[in-house]
């Protein structure tokens, strides 16, 4: 039976309305795989999209295109996900018609080649590709560049400039894929509000890749029911038989939901749930608190956790633990708690309330110093985060050479494992990390070191008139050992020194530039951000579920970072996998 709309509100061209209600029905008689309870169907469509960010969203309209009945749950009050969040850099590449443009020749068998190349590796000695599944990253080269006409086709509009290597992280080596979605007159996120006109089609961002196919996905019918927690899935028995739908909860109140054809899992990743990640990363525990992405979305592995509960089997984990590309960054903005390098939260953003603050971006990393919890450097605040493969970056190549890994000048220095390394007492994460600076470079920076730029009432930034006073008001919940004075005072009257003779000799900071010794004295929340999952759960080329034998589960599909198997960084894998999801879920028989 078909679900009865009620009417949404498109409010600055997004979809922000309450959650809509679907008719309850008649449905074959099932009960509970685990208490044997007879499940009541409170909504029913042919497919139950799981998420409404930059893979659940192509599922969903590649499902209703097909002449099937969508329902999309998502967590949020909002829609977009992480996906809306991002920078909108998308590397679909195999032939579209922008590298085409620009005299670019990719085709399908060399993106495949590009992204299952053994040999390359980065500085480190991380390999970018030697883990991808071979049958996902085929389907996936075969169907990118008809995803990137198909995204055009849905209102997305690209820079109009040649494909780059902007934003690209393990998207191959032998041509420029990366293309970049313009926000347009769309209002964005960050700000609540559409950029100047004067450069919306030369300005890249996830509004510019999902508000279109939101709009695109409203107009065709697709159902929301927005702030429902998914919660787990039905299957006809524990490890068995076919998906039946899905458990949500709502406004405390529980409610399952019908699919006759299939679920897509498109939940996002799980960068936000603490034991998930840790056990892949022992050392990522709750002072990494930053997550890209929240407050607008949390990567909180639901879509992971109840596909394990039904048998599915997890893969492609050693690219989760592979240090390379954007899995954790250091942050951009300091003296907030979500300091992504590639997105600020500004007032006026829908979920400003939740920020609480902008942060101060770092231009210069000489203007700063960066200690532990006790107050003591640790590293060259100015080294690099982790590197990826894009086009170019092993130059000269030979795909599948082992000259290629020769060749890499191997670098193991990294402010990331310094920050993580912990400080002996017994605990596995590294405890915060702080930026220390003083007036002058707030100076130098043109920074404005107050509320709403960073957030004090929360502790994740300090003002005092001396060192010593800075250490002691530095108190959180976070802060598990009292900084000492002492320390604090010794780390930058050593460092001071650095600057006098023109050689950091503990951790070879190129030339250090400026001493920290004007009052006021700063401390500001710097600690590690974490970003990408690139580990989820076991998918075949069509996107399906597969279990610990490797049989596919019948009526579940899975994509984008919920999905594993596949290094890529970003929406290219999310938009192409989604697509093929909706696909293959609305081509399902009927229960």
């Amino acid at each position: 039976m078909t679900i009865k709309r009620r009417d949404v509100l498109l409010r600055g061209g997004g979809i922000t309305a309450a959650a809509l209600t679907g008719a309850q029905i008649a449905s074959p008689p099932a009960a509970d795989a685990q208490s044997g309870t007879p499940l009541v169907w409170q909504h029913t469509a042919d497919v139950v999209v799981i998420g409404s960010g930059a893979s659940g969203t192509p599922a969903a309209i590649a499902a209703r295109e097909a002449g099937n009945s969508v329902i999309v749950i998502e967590t949020e009050k909002h829609l977009g996900g992480h996906g809306i969040c991002s920078g909108g850099n998308v590397p679909l590449g195999g032939g579209t018609s922008l590298q085409k443009k620009y005299g670019i020749v990719d085709s399908p068998d060399l993106l495949y080649h590009d992204l299952t190349d053994w040999s390359v590796v980065e500085s480190n000695g991380f390999p970018d590709y030697r883990y991808n599944d071979r049958e996902i990253i085929r389907a996936f080269a075969d169907n990118a560049a008809a995803t990137f006409e198909w995204l055009i086709a849905h209102g997305v509009v690209f820079v109009d400039k040649a494909p780059d290597t902007l934003g690209g992280e393990a998207v191959g080596n032998s041509v420029p894929r990366e293309a970049h979605a313009a926000v347009m007159n769309w209002p964005t996120v960050q700000t609540g509000a559409p950029l100047d006109p004067s450069i919306q089609a030369t300005t890249s961002s996830g509004n510019g890749l999902l508000r279109p196919l939101l709009a695109s996905a409203h107009k065709l019918g697709v159902q929301y029911l927005l702030e429902h927690r998914f919660v787990a899935l039905h299957r006809e028995s524990p490890h068995a038989g076919r998906i039946l739908g899905i458990a949500a909860t709502h406004n405390g109140k529980s409610l399952n939901v019908r699919a006759l054809k299939a679920v897509v899992l498109a939940t996002g990743g799980a960068t936000s749930n603490i034991n998930w990640r840790r056990m892949f990363d022992p050392r990522l525990t709750e002072e990494y608190c930053g997550v890209a992405g929240t407050p607008y979305s949390f990567q909180d592995a639901s879509g992971e956790i109840a596909g394990l509960a039904v048998g599915a089997s997890l893969w492609g984990m050693a690219n989760q633990t592979g240090e390379f590309g954007d899995g954790i960054t250091k942050p951009g903005s300091i003296g907030s708690q979500y300091g992504y390098v590639n997105l600020r939260w500004m007032p006026g953003s829908p979920v400003f309330d939740k920020a609480h603050a902008t942060g101060l971006h770092v231009n210069d990393w000489q203007d700063v110093i960066l200690v532990n919890m006790l107050g003591k450097r640790f590293y060259d605040e100015t080294a690099p985060q982790f590197s990826a493969n894009d086009y170019k970056s092993v130059d000269p190549y030979t795909p599948g050479s082992y000259r290629n890994a020769k060749n890499e000048k191997y670098n193991p220095r990294n402010f990331l494992n310094a920050a993580l390394a912990g400080v002996d007492d017994g605990h596995n994460g590294g405890g915060p990390i702080w930026a220390i600076f003083d007036a002058d470079a707030v100076a130098r920076e043109k920074w404005d070191p107050r509320p709403p730029n960073t957030d004090n009432a929360r502790g994740f930034f300090f003002q005092a008139d001396t060192l010593a006073d800075l250490a002691r008001a530095i108190k959180m919940k976070y802060q598990r050992t009292p900084m000492s004075p002492d320390v604090l005072e010794a780390t930058v009257a050593r460092f001071n020194s650095f600057v006098d003779s023109g050689v950091d000799s503990d951790f070879e900071r190129p030339k250090p530039l400026y001493k920290i010794a004007k009052a006021p004295f700063y401390a500001a929340w710097a600690t590690p951000v974490l970003h990408d999952t690139r580990s989820g759960l076991r998918i075949n080329g069509k996107c399906q579920v597969q279990d610990m034998h490797g049989k596919t589960i019948p009526g579940l599909y899975s994509c984008g970072e919920t999905a594993g198997g596949f290094s890529e960084h970003g929406l290219a894998r999310a938009t192409c996998q989604g697509r093929i999801s909706g696909l293959n879920a609305a081509a399902e028989p009927r229960a």
